[in-house]
């Protein structure tokens, strides 16, 4: 039985009575007060009905347990740990056409970020496994020996046990180069790449990728710079770094040869839902988004390296660095690691390829104070729609928790007959694989401003761009369809982002609010509260009347 605070007149939902059971408010309790998110216990053919209207996002067809810097991140299916790509299917650094040297800064970076010093204290509890010994735990830990016995009190012997507690004696962790490698703006796919030619560039240069074709699931044909371009539009990530990483790690941007790189997991990355460029680009994207993310919201410090070493990140970084820093982390050693992100290194490959970093600085990325527009419901207020995802990553799991999700009645996978309306006036910059982006300063760029995602959309009847919308107007119909990324059951992802940046949508300074309803977190993804004064909603994965939004009298 569920709880007395979520009872109502529609605890007994079924599909048939949905239409008469509208949402019943409840009174929001305090914060202190207010009990765990309800998972109820339900019999198995029960279970089996809601797997058939689950209207939960597929988190781009990979499992989640690891986390990194606080944040899910995928793990290879077929294990339970951190996948990492394997290391020696790149080409070594230094040894391309282009020759890596010192390059000297030109122009202004980024200012130092205001973060305090990361030098602090860190106090850890090691379970001796089989195969430690003293010498080595002191190495992983950066404490010598002495200090480590001194700790847990065990005399002249070096004698351990597995399965023993040893205390790990407060140290502080060696800090990685404070060398700034990209502004903010180079990041994210923002106002410093409007006007950018990337077909142009990429058939300028007449590499390998100029040649490639790949055929995705639903039989679209992308070229390479397509490719490239669907993933910056998608992750929100910078089309110049993209094919500077993927020059980095494969020459095929420079070179008209492959080499001997894997064309199915150029990355390195073997996961099996991951083979081909555009999946495997999208890891190095979602990778990107992790490590700027993390940073912006403090929940990254430190990047943990394959062989168990650990470096803190210099606190004068900015976003867009700590970004390139964290993904060469997942790729290299801490030796490699420390080549490729000090001076000389990445920062000599993108000004050979593209100019110094920082003369495209666009600062400030964001400014002072964000201002949301006044968004609406996105669909008929005289229908029955469920808040189905609280907070979650915008596009894939490394970027900000920027969207949410909203569903109709509708059972199953299928294109349901309620429309997604617009939320508010402007202009739609993009329709494509199941996406449609509407921009909200009238410049007609996706890049710039305020814009916001309405994703699986129904390709049917689909708004078109380049089309003036007022709030209201019909974009589309709920689906499952998207090109890069896929739902299990018809809903609707909705997600904001300002200037190329996500935008989180419990941000303190500017909360989604939709007719009024504000987003509230519950700290995990996809859980959270729609919040209206004294009201408030849960998010659910199945229809009921704690998700039920509420219809206009």
């Amino acid at each position: 039985m569920p709880p007395t605070w979520i009872r109502s007149a529609c605890a007994n939902y079924t599909l048939e009575n949905a239409v008469e059971c509208p949402a019943m408010s409840r009174k929001r309790l305090p914060a202190d007060e207010r009990p765990p998110p309800f998972r109820p216990r339900i019999p198995l053919f029960v279970f089996a009905l809601m797997l058939l209207v689950s209207l939960a996002c597929v988190r781009q067809a990979v499992r989640y347990g690891a986390t990194v810097g606080g944040r899910v991140t995928p793990v290879n299916s077929d294990s339970d740990r951190l996948s990492r790509p394997t290391p020696g299917t790149y080409m070594p650094w230094g040894e391309r056409e282009l020759v890596y040297g010192t390059v000297a800064v030109v122009g202004t970076p980024t200012p130092d970020a205001t973060r305090p010093a990361q030098a602090r204290p860190v106090q850890q509890i090691h379970v001796v496994q089989r195969g430690d010994t003293l010498s080595a735990i002191s190495r992983v830990h950066h404490v010598s020996v002495a200090a480590l016995k001194q700790a847990n009190e065990l005399g002249p012997s070096n004698t351990i046990s597995i399965g023993q507690n040893l205390s790990i004696p407060e140290y502080y962790l060696p800090v990685g180069p404070a060398h700034k490698l990209i502004p903010d703006s180079e990041l994210v796919y923002g106002p410093g790449q409007v006007g950018f030619d990337l077909e142009g560039a990429v058939n300028e240069w007449g590499g390998y990728l100029s040649t490639i074709s790949e055929i995705d699931r639903f039989g679209n044909t992308r070229s390479g710079a397509e490719i490239v371009f669907a993933v910056a539009q998608f992750y929100s990530v910078n089309p110049r770094l993209l094919l500077v990483v993927l020059e980095q790690r494969t020459g095929w941007v420079l070179s008209s040869s492959s080499g001997e790189v894997s064309k199915t997991h150029p990355f390195g990355y073997f996961n099996s839902g991951y083979k081909g460029l555009l999946r495997q680009l999208s890891w190095a994207a979602d990778m990107l988004n992790a490590g700027f993310y993390g940073w912006r919201d403090e929940s990254l410090s430190i990047l943990d390296f394959e062989d168990g070493t650990q470096l803190g990140l210099a606190p004068g970084l900015n976003a867009g660095t700590v970004a390139v820093q964290f993904y060469f982390s997942q790729l290299h050693s801490p030796e490699h690691w420390r080549a490729i992100v000090s001076p000389g290194g990445f920062d000599r490959l993108y000004s050979d390829m593209f100019g110094n970093a920082f003369g495209y600085a666009y600062e400030p990325l964001l400014p002072g104070y964000l201002e949301q527009p006044a968004f609406a419901w996105p669909w008929d207020t005289q229908e029955v729609w469920y808040f189905t995802g609280g907070p979650h990553g915008g596009w894939d799991t490394g970027s900000a928790w920027a969207a949410v999700d909203f569903a109709p009645t509708v059972g199953g996978c299928q294109m349901a007959p309620n429309w997604v309306r617009a939320a508010a006036d402007g202009q739609v910059v993009r329709s494509s694989d199941g996406a449609v982006v509407q921009d909200f300063d009238g410049d007609a760029e996706e890049q710039t401003g305020w814009t916001l995602l309405y994703m699986h959309i129904a390709e049917s009847e689909r708004v078109v761009a380049g089309q003036q919308l007022q709030a209201g107007d019909l974009i589309g119909h709920p689906s499952c369809e998207g090109s890069l990324g896929f739902a299990n059951a018809t809903h609707l992802h909705l997600a904001r982002r300002y200037n190329g940046v996500w935008i989180s949508v419990d941000d303190p300074g500017a909360p989604l609010d939709l007719d009024g309803w504000v987003v509230e977190s519950a700290g995990r993804e996809y859980d959270g509260w729609l919040v209206k004064g004294d009201d408030w909603l849960e998010a659910w994965d199945a229809p009921g009347d704690i998700n039920s939004i509420p219809v206009s009298p």
